[in-house]
């Protein structure tokens, strides 16, 4: 009776399996496991989503600036980045490779495109008129509020 019980109780037990590691360097989750807490510290809603606004970087009407300037206005627009990513306001910031018209994007965390908009226009770029902006609502995990975070563990070097 004592063993029945014992093996009742261990097959009672919730267990989480760990990540295992899937081809090429991904983890592969077998498990889901919902943290309230951290669900409610991102901002998630009962899909694990949020809103965001994004911003497509397009080039700009004013492409006319020497390399000096173009290389003065690309060190501020990267602190500009850093700044907004460490005020919590930009998720995530990146170029398109090549050299097209659209040139990057901003994720921000904020609730409307105006609030957006004013960001935005901070970046020197864009005050410059080197670079225009193209704001859209954007729904997405919000787990991506903790890729600043987790980048700076992964970056030998600041940008």
């Amino acid at each position: 009776m004592l063993m029945t019980f014992i093996f009742a109780i261990a097959g009672c037990q919730k267990t989480v399996p760990e990540p295992k590691e899937a081809s090429k360097g991904t983890t592969e989750i077998t498990a889901k496991v919902y943290d309230s807490v951290k669900a409610r510290h991102y901002g998630a809603d009962a899909y694990g989503m949020k809103k965001y606004i994004m911003a497509f970087l397009k080039r700009g009407p004013n492409q006319s600036v020497d390399s000096v300037q173009r290389s003065e206005l690309q060190r501020a627009h990267l602190d500009n980045i850093n700044r907004l990513a460490n005020e919590g306001k930009l998720v995530l910031a990146g170029p398109f490779f090549g050299n097209d018209d659209l040139r990057g994007i901003y994720i921000f965390n904020v609730q409307s495109i105006e609030e957006a908009r004013l960001l935005t226009n901070t970046d020197p770029s864009i005050k410059a008129g080197v670079l225009a902006m193209e704001l859209r609502e954007w729904y997405g995990s919000a787990a991506l509020m903790a890729v600043n975070e987790l980048h700076a563990t992964i970056a030998k070097e600041d940008i």
